[in-house]
């Protein structure tokens, strides 16, 4: 469904190259430190920056060439607002409903009365969950097939950033559709996303399915002298610390079954990231 192919972008101390694939039926992350690059790999996907190199796809079309039904099949939620703040959502549902040729009014507004959002308060009014909660109803309230989330849940409390999933896992129960969300809350994305890029510096470091990294990535900590005797083929990061190192590798089994007096934790996403940022790769 979308396909960016060694898309570069540079900047003054800034190097973008990324490449990744969103598939149908599937919600891709997109995960990084704020600043590694997230943001600026949305703008070019959605032609908001020009692009250096590379190539873009989306629906088996060259971005630069899609039509206006085509990018009506795009959802996007970006950490700009979106309707004014000096309008009330009965107001903007008018605005909508004349941009959006398959706009639902009907239920949108049910969404709206299912997650709180008042119809009659001025949006610039309303708390951060209630415009991120918004943000995302407009987007999924035309049919699009592919959504676009740059880091939909940032700044929201957990329940807020649950309800955001809820909303997005009712988006997905229709078959044809696609996400890709970028967030630095990496946990938000353990029990939502199929596949995951990590991206560093501009760069993607790291691309698996989900399950695969929940089950066998995992993370050592072992002292230096156990440094020195281990296996260090199937490492792919590690970080110094006061007790010697944190180990990243894609084969816990392995350090399991043949080290038996190491240390090895499942790790969460997060934990991961921080190796990986912070560490050196091997």
């Amino acid at each position: 469904m979308l396909k960016l192919d060694h898309v570069e972008k540079n900047y003054n101390d800034f190097h973008l190259n990324c490449s990744l694939e969103v598939h149908t039926d599937m919600v891709t992350g997109l995960i990084g430190a704020n600043g590694a690059g997230k943001s600026t790999t949305f703008k070019a996907i959605l032609g908001l920056i020009n692009i250096d190199g590379g190539s873009i796809t989306i629906f088996d079309k060259d971005a630069r060439k899609l039509t206006l039904e085509d990018k009506e099949d795009i959802g996007v939620v970006l950490s700009e607002g979106t309707l004014s703040g000096y309008l009330n959502v009965k107001q903007g549902i008018s605005i909508l409903a004349s941009m959006y040729r398959r706009f639902d009014r009907e239920r949108f507004t049910e969404q709206c009365q299912r997650f709180q959002i008042p119809l009659d308060k001025l949006i610039k009014d309303f708390s951060t969950g209630m415009r991120a909660k918004l943000k995302l109803l407009i987007a999924t309230s035309y049919g699009a097939k592919l959504l676009i989330l740059d880091e939909p849940t940032a700044g929201l409390d957990v329940m807020a950033r649950e309800e955001l999933l809820d909303m997005l896992r009712d988006y997905m129960e229709t078959e044809g559709r696609a996400v890709l969300i970028s967030s630095h809350i990496s946990t938000d994305l353990e029990g939502f996303c199929d596949d995951i890029y990590m991206i560093h510096k501009g760069e993607i470091v790291l691309h698996e399915d989900m399950d695969t990294i929940l089950d066998t990535y995992g993370i050592l900590k072992v002292s230096e002298e156990q440094y020195k005797h281990l296996d260090t083929s199937l490492l792919l990061y590690r970080r110094k610390e006061s007790f010697g190192y944190k180990c990243v590798t894609g084969q816990k089994e392995y350090y399991m079954e043949n080290y038996p007096d190491l240390v090895v934790e499942k790790g969460s996403i997060d934990e991961l990231v921080t190796i990986m940022e912070k560490g050196e790769a091997l």
